[in-house]
């Protein structure tokens, strides 16, 4: 045989592994090499699961008051161990967790949507540039956590008073973080339309005369999507963060309706008593916070195309 016949096999090959690649094939490939990316996955899905779905296999009701088992460190009927009431920790942080997850995932889809629409219009239509970017600016000179504790006490009563009280501190909560976190976001989607906008494509899609809503949904917001998308991790860390302190300072959810924050308030008071009643919670946080940093990590690797070979 032929060395062009044996070379001829492999070209073959190599050309269809080439054709088969995709943006999203590269860029699981790059992820997987982020090590810790890779085990905060699997420990954050972990407590995802667990606190969804944690209370159908731990079935103790997290209200549940018995003054006998009170300031237990831990027993095989309360692992976690119990607070001054006798509630079971483990139950009352599974409930929390749900609560502490959802404000951070909506918190950040506001923040993500807010800054990402006030970044593309600053950085696609040039009249709008300097006065949104001013208004950024004042935003990001406000003291924030000053600021955050005003608006929770203008806005708790009224809001409590039209939707409840979970629902209206769930409101103001996910409003009040989400509300004051988009700042870097819209900085970053501005930069990167002003780098995709300057790109001959644009122009082709301007010369045939495209619409503006068209070039941004279709060419423009596409191209912003990566960094976005690793904004949105981050986003999400700070806003459980940011629950957390509120919740601590006593701004929070009701003492019966436990968040992973409230439950560190709540057992600040019993340190030197029992020190489950902090360390869990405290423990659930930083995982959590820890894990979407790291996945926010590799995901910045992964879509970065001068890291992708």
């Amino acid at each position: 045989m032929s060395a062009k016949a044996k070379t001829k096999p492999a070209q073959l090959e190599a050309a269809e592994m080439q054709k088969a690649r995709t943006f999203v094939g590269d860029a699981w490939n790059q992820f997987r090499k982020h090590k810790l990316a890779m085990i905060a996955i699997g420990i954050l899905a972990v407590i995802i699961l667990g606190v969804m779905f944690g209370p159908l296999f731990w079935t103790l009701d997290p209200e549940y008051i018995d003054f006998s088992v009170a300031y237990q460190v831990a027993s095989p009927e309360h692992p976690w161990g119990t607070d001054s009431l006798g509630r079971d920790t483990l139950a009352r942080a599974l409930q929390g967790g749900r609560v502490s997850l959802m404000i951070g995932i909506s918190a950040m889809l506001v923040s993500i949507t807010i800054g990402t629409v006030i970044g593309l219009a600053s950085g696609y239509f040039r009249r709008l540039d300097n006065p949104l970017m001013r208004m950024t600016d004042i935003f990001i000179a406000l003291p924030q956590l000053p600021l955050l504790l005003v608006l929770m006490m203008l806005f708790r009563e009224p809001l409590k008073s039209a939707f409840g009280v979970e629902g209206g501190v769930f409101i103001l909560m996910v409003s009040v973080i989400g509300g004051l976190q988009w700042m870097p976001t819209a900085r970053l989607v501005r930069g990167e339309v002003l780098t995709v906008k300057s790109r001959e494509f644009i122009t082709a899609a301007t010369a045939v005369g495209s619409q503006d809503g068209r070039i941004l949904s279709s060419h423009i917001l596409p191209n912003v999507m990566s960094p976005v998308i690793v904004a949105a991790t981050f986003s999400i860390a700070s806003a459980i963060i940011t629950e957390s302190a509120l919740s601590f300072l006593g701004l929070g959810f009701p003492p019966d309706f436990p968040t992973w924050g409230r439950l560190l308030f709540d057992g600040k008071d019993y340190l030197t008593i029992t020190w489950t009643l902090v360390f869990w919670p405290g423990l659930l946080i930083s995982l959590t916070v820890l894990c979407v940093n790291f996945i926010g990590d590799g995901l910045r690797d992964a879509l970065d195309p001068r890291l992708r070979k």
